[in-house]
């Protein structure tokens, strides 16, 4: 029910005093038009500017498409004569006082506030609607809230007012489920300049979609509880701005407390812009309702009765059997003195009269022998095995290695888990079992005073047991899961093991997990819990079930049995969970599962502080530390350094170098590190110490052979402490003295061309008058001319009318193109009278947006196509440069691009092209044909691309993937190269995923960075092996693999190639600042050199003209370095600071042709070119149609 009256404001952009009333009438003011329009209060707690539409249309859907000023709105009632709505309009001195004292002292900083006129609409005693009857009185529960809008000359303030104790519901039913009330302001749907569509206009949200944003309108941020002030609206209005005062006044001589801030509220542009600056009439009578309380802050005279959730948790009995466990018995006679190793790092061993135990330090919790640092993320990565039946299918769905991922917000008690490979015959009805990752959000939920979460109990090491039955079916299924403990990167492994049936949900269909609780007991080697949980299914006609399971679980440990007496847990902690998330991903075939989980009493109020609430603003890597009343601080975690609203991690191996002792490399890990001997040494008993071991070594690794240098021979290690010589193709002799051989001593070239020796190969050159690539050569007479010298000659010929005795000339203002030495047209194309150049394709045709002015010519790129080159040539003189070129680098969950003009970044112009928030982008590459950005994500792990010119990015591979870490585009044959860093192996596909190959799947460890050279038929890449890293190269069908690079190389993670220059280069991000660096090395003639050194953690490299781009972890931006000049020129700094991964460049235009390029070669499947030909090549897995074979030029 609404109700209308009259209400003036003044509207600064029009110049308007605007009435709002009843709409009936229009008077000239003197200060413009008196414009009357209508003020709706409305029963279910809002006011707005308009008639409400249908509630179908708002509750339950802020911010809202209409004007409105919501402080508690939901489906609320008054209809049983016992909640009333109170409004009325007031000037008089003493209430416009405590207005101005409540908006002082929430903005101290601004100056004197001087009300005109104050809006009261009191809700008193209101219920929520509908509410059936359940025996618990909570149909009886009713709510008194307070809205009150105040008037300057220049301002207008809204002040919310709630029971200072506690209101006495959260939630409303709307559509039949359960929805958080809402408090907010909205202006409404708004209609654009130079468009009839609406879209949303401004709002600002006070709550957000959970039940505890509504539970903290107790707090306050004007330094009275339950009262909220809001300045919306001024001369320079910006935003609806809060009040800036968070602890609670004093009161009866209590001390101040501090409150938590509400999170950062959702907001857009101005709110109310035309209602800037009210200035209302006098109020002359009131129109509705008795005479409303006076502005106080109400106190709730109802106590909140115990959570109705209780009643469905089921209790074990205590003489309930039990499932058997193992205890292991520890000896008398063991003490720190033996067993100080079998603690964790992060935990001290102390000596009891009968053993001894581990106890992690301050700033760490755990068992002991598992201690991970206070507010620090925890990652869990495990396998899932077994066997379900769905439904009444008589064949059961196969679970075999699934991979489990997981990740937990340790100081909020957030926890994410994701399972992947799951088909769609099984994945929709495995939505309600979000008791699979369960245990991980108990093994980390967030702690409430004086209880522990699973974690802290049983370490990592702990077994469960979980039984579910489906109720009305009688399904059952067995969830058995083995936690292994922290690996050496610092997650926890956890093996799950799945058997029994499950009722089947159908394809489409969608479940929602009501915020639930658990009880668990624990005795000293044993936790057991059990309870009874809802769950509805949406089927895809929109009509919903609601069913029901059993769930009954056990989780055994081995506790220390020495040190039970200094430890006491309670006997029973209750585990809250609530904004369960539940999605089977069928694109991506992934069951995903999130929850937030907090662990404390049974019978106990929640706890207000921030630090329990998980609503602190806390960064992700810092613990919260509670303080009194509501006080707390941010305190980063172990192993991260700053103020605790942002911590950075701390590299323990750059600030202690000498942490891991002699013999050992120290790798640091977020938040931690870890110690590994280098090679020949392992650890010693106590798992610190290296000491030697005998071990064969590889002088080829060591570069402690006798062979020729590396630009003549090649040393091949062959098992033990042995290897072999031998001279690289070109060259002569035993390996250890390798001399050039003379190719043009054995008529290699046509007899009409003249050959060239060179270091290890030859060049073959057509002598004048004819024409071809120097192992055929035709006279020029004999040769059909191209289309760009017949092209030229029409144009000559044309323009001169003939050419009789005279050298054909053009006429004034005439084009005529130029061909190469080739036939071929130039690249660059200028217009000799207009002074105007531009770039045209190899058939002639110009290239949108590369014509230029008199004076200046464009930078274009080669297109012809030159003879084949065997062996190294000279670097060119200059680099071509392309306009319109932009660098695209990558950013966790996003690609941003920066224009460059000529090597120069726009940094100006930087701006996010592709923003894919659930994903960690780590590798990107281009296609310069269709305009296509290519990325890896390693958390599905998948690749996927996106049109560049609009689109939505699509996935083209996720399947039989472990980390690809490094792609490579050959736009020119169409194809995908990337390497795998878990799997351990190079694969190749076409460029939408299809005939996967793979080339490589021996010696390699840690492959990351891959390159191209399609020109050439060349294929490069990086394994950072920190045992032995390697350069390594290949022909692109896989042939002919060497290694390139091997000395005097630590960390190589970035790669690119240069094909004007031939130069490889890479980032090494090395063991020592000292040893990171950038360089290059000609692949041809295996002369390297160093560009830059000392920089600080470069990942990913690319070149582009004169300029090397690298992206830095450390330095977080993109780092430009001109190689020429061998120094750093030029750095971007993203707007948001965050870890820089891959970067690719954009061209306008690409090299057209190699051998795949017309027709795939003819292959049928996969054209992998190699220098002088190409190889079409099968998928790994055939299935009989295609045929491989080769092909030489």
């Amino acid at each position: 029910m609404s109700y209308s009256f009259s209400f003036e404001v003044y509207n600064k952009t029009l110049g308007l005093l605007v009435s709002l009333s009843h709409c009936r009438n229009v008077a000239l003011t003197h200060s413009g038009l008196h414009v009357m329009l209508c003020l709706q209060v409305n029963t279910n707690g809002f006011l707005s500017v308009a008639e409400p539409p249908a509630e179908s249309e708002y509750l339950g859907k802020m911010p809202a498409k209409f004007g409105i000023i919501a402080p508690f709105l939901g489906d609320l009632d008054t209809s049983d004569g016992i909640g009333k709505v109170y409004f009325r309009q007031d000037n008089s001195p003493d209430v416009l006082q405590k207005i101005t004292e409540k908006i002082t002292q929430a903005f101290p900083h601004e100056g004197e506030v001087e009300p005109t006129h104050a809006l009261i609409v009191t809700w008193e005693n209101v219920i929520a609607h509908g509410v059936p009857e359940r025996g618990d009185d909570l149909n009886k529960k009713r709510s008194t809230f307070q809205l009150v809008l105040m008037s300057t000359e220049l301002s207008t303030y809204a002040i919310l007012l709630y029971p200072k104790d506690d209101l006495q519901y959260y939630s409303t039913l709307v559509e039949g489920e359960r929805k958080p009330v809402e408090v907010g302001f909205s202006k409404g749907l708004t209609q654009g300049w130079f468009s009839w569509r609406s879209t949303q206009g401004p709002y600002y949200r006070v709550t957000t979609d959970n039940e505890d944003s509504v539970r903290e309108l107790i707090l306050t941020n004007s330094g009275r509880r339950g009262v909220w002030v809001y300045h919306i609206g001024s001369s320079t209005f910006q935003s609806v701005t809060p009040g800036q005062v968070t602890t609670v006044a004093p009161e009866d001589g209590a001390p101040v407390q501090s409150v938590t801030e509400i999170p950062e509220p959702t907001y857009s542009e101005p709110y109310f812009e035309e209602y800037e600056t009210p200035d209302y009439p006098p109020y002359e009578a009131e129109t509705f309702s008795p005479e409303t309380p006076s502005i106080e802050i109400f106190t709730s005279t109802t106590a909140l009765p115990e959570s109705e959730i209780l009643s469905h948790v089921e209790a074990v009995p205590q003489n309930a059997a039990q499932p058997s466990y193992t205890q292991a018995v520890f000896s008398y006679y063991e003490t720190c003195s033996t067993n100080r190793h079998k603690c964790s790092s992060f935990a001290e061993c102390r000596d009891y009269t009968s053993g001894y135990c581990c106890h992690c330090k301050p700033g760490y919790y755990g068992n002991g022998k598992d201690c991970v640092a206070d507010g620090k993320p925890q990652r869990i990565n495990g396998k899932v095995k077994g066997r379900i039946f769905v439904g009444s299918s008589p064949t059961p769905v196969e679970f075999s290695n699934n991979d489990l991922h997981s990740y937990v917000v340790a100081n909020d008690g957030r926890a994410y888990v994701a399972i992947s490979t799951i088909p769609a015959s099984v994945g929709p009805s495995l939505q309600p079992l979000s008791s699979i990752g369960g245990v991980i959000g108990w093994a980390f939920a967030l702690e409430q005073p004086g209880y522990e979460n699973g974690f802290s109990v049983a370490g990592g090491v702990f077994t469960r047991q979980t039984e579910v039955t489906f109720q009305p079916g009688g399904e059952k299924l067995t969830i058995s899961q083995e936690f292994k403990g922290i690996d050496e990167h610092d997650h926890v492994v956890v093996s799950t093991h799945l058997e029994g049936s499950i009722p089947e949900v159908p394809e489409g269909a969608t479940v929602q997990i009501d915020p639930y609780y658990e009880i668990y007991q624990y005795s000293s080697n044993l936790i057991t819990s059990s309870s009874t949980r809802d769950y509805t299914v949406t089927l895809p006609d929109g009509s919903t079930q609601t069913l029901v399971y059993l769930w009954r679980q056990s989780v055994s440990f081995q506790s220390c049995p020495h040190a039970e007496g200094s430890r006491s847990i309670p006997p029973s902690q209750q585990l809250s969970v609530d904004q369960v998330f539940v999605m089977y991903d069928s694109v991506n075939q992934l069951i995903r599962y999130a929850m937030s989980n907090k662990i404390g009493s049974v019978n106990g109020t929640p706890q207000q502080n921030p630090c329990y609430t998980g609503r602190h603003g806390c960064d992700t890597n810092a613990v919260c530390r509670p303080g009194q009343g509501n006080q707390f601080t941010c305190e980063c975690a172990a192993g991260f350094r700053g103020d605790g609203r942002t911590c950075h991690d701390i590299d323990e191996c750059i600030e202690t170098p000498q942490i891991c002792g002699a013999h050992a490399v120290c790798n640091n890990q977020p938040g931690t590190f870890r110690c590994e001997c280098i090679e020949g040494f392992q650890f010693a008993s106590d798992g610190h110490t290296c000491v030697q071991v005998d071990h064969p070594i590889n002088h080829c690794e060591r570069g402690s052979h006798d062979c020729d240098i590396r630009e003549r021979a090649q040393c091949s290690y062959t098992g033990g402490s042995s290897y072999i010589c031998s001279c690289l193709p070109g060259f002569s002799g035993d390996g250890r003295s390798c001399q050039d051989i003379d190719e043009c001593q054995t008529d290699r070239c046509n007899r009409d061309a003249v050959c060239y020796n060179t270091q290890g190969s030859f060049t073959c050159q057509c002598r004048p008058g004819f024409h071809g690539d120097g192992f055929t050569c035709t006279p020029e007479s004999e040769r059909e001319k191209t289309a760009c010298e017949k092209h030229r000659e029409s144009m000559l010929a044309t323009s001169s009318g003939g050419y009789f005795f005279f050298r054909p000339r053009p006429a004034v203002g005439q084009y005529v193109p130029i061909c190469d030495s080739y036939g071929e047209y130039e690249p660059t194309q200028c217009h000799s009278s207009a002074g105007q150049c531009w770039c045209v394709d190899r058939n002639g045709q110009e290239i949108p947006g590369t014509r230029t002015g008199p004076g200046s010519r464009p930078m274009c790129l080669e297109h012809s196509v030159f003879p084949t080159v065997f062996g190294p040539t000279t670097r060119p003189d200059a680099n071509l440069v392309s306009p319109g070129t932009n660098l695209l680098f990558a950013q966790s969950g996003k690609i941003d691009h920066i224009p460059l003009d000529g090597t120069n970044m726009k940094k100006e112009e930087a701006k996010t092209v592709i923003h894919v928030p659930d994903q960690v982008v780590i590798a990107v590459a281009y296609d310069c044909v269709d305009k296509m950005v290519y990325w890896s994500d390693i958390t599905q792990p998948s690749i996927s691309r996106a049109s560049m010119q609009g689109g939505q990015p699509a996935a083209i591979i996720i399947k039989d993937l472990g980390s690809p870490e490094g792609i490579a585009i050959d736009s020119l044959s169409r194809n995908l190269y990337w390497t795998d860093s878990i799997l351990d192996r190079i694969e190749v596909s076409r460029l939408d995923g299809r005939h996967r190959r793979v080339l490589f799947d021996n010696d390699l460890i840690n492959p990351r960075a891959i390159v191209a050279d399609p020109a050439n038929g060349r294929l490069y890449w990086a394994d950072w092996n920190r045992d032995g890293p390697k350069i390594e190269t290949s022909n692109m069908d896989g042939t002919d693999r060497i290694v390139l690079v091997k000395g005097d190389l630590e960390l190589p993670n970035g790669l690119t190639f240069d094909h004007h220059s031939r130069q490889l280069c890479w980032a090494d991000a090395g063991q020592e600042s000292c040893t990171r660096k950038v360089e290059c090395i000609d692949p041809y003639t295996r002369l390297r050199r160093k560009i830059v050194d000392g920089v600080q953690y470069p990942f990913a490299i690319v070149s582009y003209g004169r300029n090397l781009y690298y992206t830095d972890w450390r330095r977080e931006s993109v780092v430009a370095v001109d190689r020429v000049a061998e120094r750093e020129v030029d750095q971007f700094l993203p707007q948001k600071r965050s870890r820089t991964y891959g970067i690719t460049t954009s061209f306008p235009q690409c090299p057209e042709v190699n051998y795949c390029s017309s027709d795939n070669g003819g292959c049928s499947h996969l054209c992998l070119p190699r220098p002088g030909g190409f190889t079409c090549r099968c998928p790994t897995l055939n299935n009989g149609s295609c045929v491989e074979r080769d092909q030489n030029f």
